[in-house]
């Protein structure tokens, strides 16, 4: 239940600190006094977003704070998922910063504002006049029907199924799309792949093709000079070796008597035999240096076709022309195989449907079989109300799309007169017949799913008299399994509740601001007075309030 309420610097509040108290509560003030302002503060720290310049002080933040008792809410789950601290006094804070920035806090721990409202809705349900509006929604009336059913566990199992389908057929779509475009360019991907794979790329080809092609070009001049250096070593009269051979000997003579003689020698010795081996190699390389014009066109169409290919693919290097021949290659493959995976996305939906079907069977059926007792409760009580001929029905139809809350369509038909046509509550029913049955809603879902609190703004709007009498009894019944605060401006509601507060509009020197405050006997057997005769006080209806008091 809402333990305490703190609003500082908002619109026309200062300051003020509330204790609410378990059962009924009124609220009660002037139009204009800041019963309005009271509601949207609440709101505010709920998780709704703030208006502009709501900041009375524009200098100063805007604090909002809640207090709420937990105990029986079961929400020590909830906290552990969300990663917040369970305390059995749960406390709610919003801050509104000069600067237009928000904050919010739940037992002064950081959270975002989804999760603050997602909180709120587990706390308290405001009821705002504009939910009368949205009576004719039928998202809404399959919300009453639901509550009603209880069965969570139905309608997450079908949207968890519905999820799922929705996302295989997107899926599917989306693969469907994929292969319809790239299977219009298969044949030129296949072309550019056999391109590739008849280029027979070798990873470093490139560097020896172009090495060797380098040589064959040059091929006379290397052998003229290959058997030039040839013959300087070993051919002809005089050569290199030769020279070399008598510089040895020459040596080889004094050797013995000439200490580095020795030395000498074996370095003469070395370069001979290295010479020769050098002069046999270069007549080898000599005599196999031909010129192959064969060879080098061979060479230079292969070399062409990987340029090209280079240029084509905008790579400079064989191993870029493998990579892409690689991704050519998957990409080939996945078109081929793209009907395949088609088939086997259509079979997964398959699937998928039969068991989303059978999930909305099962919900439908739920809602089928709760859907008499709601409409009999409800004209119960719309009787007690005053409405003894009300007809109400909850038409169910089942329609052959899926939507995320059912393949169900809930139209809430309604009559007030004996003998009238069933018609939309839209198009029927009066400003006050529809605050009557919105009561009756509220309380049928009271009564059945134990909501912690509940916040009626003026949903006594377009009644009085009797009438007002009567829901001010059913809204005491609501009060004695939960917490019930009630916004009136008639008087025979606001004698039923157990505590009454009065928001009112007060001056000083400086500025106007609002305030409420707990009456006591004596002040509320004057505020109703006011109510039932206007600011002139009368005897009688002095007295009258405190008849209405006493019932």
């Amino acid at each position: 239940m809402l333990q305490f309420l703190a609003i500082q610097n908002y619109t026309l509040i200062n300051q003020i600190e509330i204790d609410f108290k378990n059962g009924f509560s009124i609220i009660t003030g002037e139009t204009g006094s800041g019963k309005s302002i009271l509601l949207g503060a609440l709101g505010l720290v709920l998780g709704q977003r703030p208006d502009t310049n709501i900041l009375k002080d524009k200098d100063r933040r805007c604090v909002i704070e809640a207090s709420f008792n937990v105990t029986k809410y079961h929400l020590q789950k909830f906290f552990a998922d969300s990663d917040m601290e369970y305390e059995e006094e749960t406390i709610l804070r919003r801050e509104i910063l000069p600067n237009g920035k928000t904050r919010a806090f739940v037992n002064d721990s950081p959270v975002n504002i989804k999760l603050l409202k997602e909180l709120g809705y587990k706390l308290i349900d405001i009821h705002s006049q504009n939910q009368n509006l949205a009576l004719g929604d039928p998202e809404y009336q399959m919300g009453i029907v639901d509550t009603y059913a209880q069965h969570p566990f139905l309608l997450d199992d079908y949207q968890t199924q519905f999820e799922a389908y929705q996302t295989i057929k997107k899926d599917l779509k989306d693969q469907e799309e994929i292969a319809r475009k790239e299977k219009s360019d298969l044949d030129y991907f296949q072309f550019q792949l056999q391109q590739l794979l008849d280029a027979n790329l070798v990873e470093d080809e490139q560097a020896l093709l172009e090495s060797e092609l380098e040589t064959l070009n040059h091929a006379e001049e290397i052998k003229t000079n290959l058997f030039k250096a040839s013959n300087l070593l070993n051919e002809g009269d005089v050569t290199i070796i030769s020279l070399l051979k008598e510089a040895r000997t020459a040596i080889d003579q004094v050797k013995n008597v000439f200490t580095e003689g020795e030395e000498f020698y074996k370095r003469f010795e070395s370069s001979c035999i290295e010479l020769q081996d050098l002069a046999s190699e270069l007549e080898k390389s000599y005599e196999s240096m031909e010129f192959d014009p064969s060879r080098i066109s061979l060479l230079n169409e292969k070399l062409d076709t990987i340029y090209g290919l280079q240029q084509k693919h905008r790579v400079d290097s064989i191993e870029g022309l493998i990579q892409v021949r690689e991704d050519l290659d998957e990409k080939v493959q996945r078109i081929s195989s793209s009907d395949d995976v088609i088939e086997k996305l259509k079979l997964q939906l398959q699937k998928q449907e039969s068991k989303l079907s059978k999930a909305s069977q099962k919900l439908s059926k739920s809602r089928k079989s709760v859907i008499p007792e709601i409409e009999k409760a409800l004209e119960s009580q719309l009787i007690q109300l005053g409405m003894a001929h009300a007809k109400i029905k909850f038409e169910q139809t089942v329609i052959n799309e899926y939507q995320y809350l059912g393949q169900d369509l809930i139209r809430i038909l309604f009559s007030a007169n004996k003998n009238g046509q069933l018609e939309e509550i839209s198009k029927v029913a009066s400003g006050g017949e529809v605050s009557r049955l919105m009561l009756s809603i509220k309380y049928l879902i009271s009564a059945s799913t134990a909501l912690p609190s509940i916040v009626f703004d003026e949903i006594d709007t377009g009644v009085s008299g009797e009438i007002a009498d009567k829901m001010g009894v059913v809204m005491q019944k609501m009060a004695e399994n939960i917490q019930v605060i009630s916004i009136t401006h008639l008087p025979q509601i606001a004698s039923k509740g157990t505590y009454h507060y009065k928001v009112y509009k007060a001056d000083d020197e400086l500025e106007t601001y609002s305030n409420i405050v707990l009456l006591d006997k004596e002040s509320r057997i004057e505020e109703l007075a006011k109510m039932l005769s206007g600011s002139d006080l009368t005897q009688a209806a002095m007295e009258n309030a405190k008849v209405l008091l006493s019932k």
